[in-house]
């Protein structure tokens, strides 16, 4: 277990001195937030304006009106279709910068583009998923809330490696998927733990932000609270994008030596072997 939190904690520094050779990666989840947050108020405002979302919440029965899984379908389609074009692009980036190339921001939409009946088809299949879930969780609060979490945390586990399969095999979403389990199956999960250490990394970065919220409010001075408060919503906001981008380096680094056997210039081969059970 603690060879595993080393081995996730190393993956996470060498992607994020990849991400420092690319900087302008970053990109790719801003854009993702701003399309996600546009999504949001498109499916939000009109049903807001229609006093639609005070009937949910009102009256329970109006969830049986097929009309609401229809609209929160059509909304994790259209949700899971930016994250996983913009998730994509990011990762083609990488995959470039792994194979000795300098990527560019083109490089990535053209290669998200290339793939675009792979991407809404996964987005389809993400959709459907996250649609059976939000179902089982409505049958009961609490008992189906927790099965529901239990299955999505193994669906997250399962598609890990979707993306970079996609950008590079440009396989159905159903072949992607099993593809991804297959090679999550290899690992000691060390994949999933380098996310952990992604994670500890920048929640530990964002208690940072902590320091000028809390100094604009000490102040007294409402100026200084909303200046103090803007620093440390931007930081937050910095932070995420840095997660964001290196956990999908983190994901090529380790797809690209399970699938060609050739660990990347950036990283320790002797690390991603230790990732594997079979290398």
């Amino acid at each position: 277990m603690f060879a595993a939190l080393s081995n996730g904690w190393e993956l996470a520094k060498e992607s994020y001195r990849v991400l420092m050779l690319d900087k302008e990666l970053l990109v790719f989840p801003l854009l993702s937030g701003i399309a996600c947050l546009l999504v949001l108020g498109s499916f939000g405002l009109p049903l807001v304006s229609s006093g639609y979302i005070q009937t949910l919440m009102e009256d329970e029965t109006a969830y049986e009106n097929p009309l609401v899984y229809i609209i929160v379908f059509a909304f994790y389609f259209v949700n899971y279709f930016v994250i996983t074009f913009f998730n994509a692009a990011l990762v083609a980036c990488a995959i470039i910068r792994f194979n000795g190339g300098d990527p560019t921001l083109k490089d990535g939409f053209r290669a998200s583009m290339s793939r675009l009946p792979q991407i809404f088809g996964w987005a389809l299949v993400s959709a459907t998923v996250g649609l059976i879930l939000k179902l089982i969780e409505s049958r009961s609060e609490k008992a189906g809330r927790f099965v529901a979490d239990l299955l999505g945390m193994a669906w997250s586990a399962a598609s890990y490696f979707v993306i970079p399969v996609l950008v590079v095999e440009e396989v159905s979403p159903l072949t992607a998927l099993k593809r991804s389990f297959a090679i999550l199956r290899e690992t000691w999960g060390e994949a999933l733990v380098a996310n952990f250490g992604i994670g500890l990394i920048i929640g530990l970065a964002g208690l940072l932000a902590v320091v000028p919220a809390g100094l604009g409010i000490a102040s007294g001075s409402v100026a200084m609270m909303a200046v103090g408060i803007g620093v440390a919503a931007l930081w937050l906001i910095l932070l995420a994008l840095v997660s964001t981008a290196l956990k999908a380096i983190v994901i090529g680094a380790l797809y690209q030596y399970a699938a060609s056997d050739s660990p990347p210039e950036q990283f320790d081969p002797g690390l991603l072997r230790s990732a594997f059970v079979s290398r």
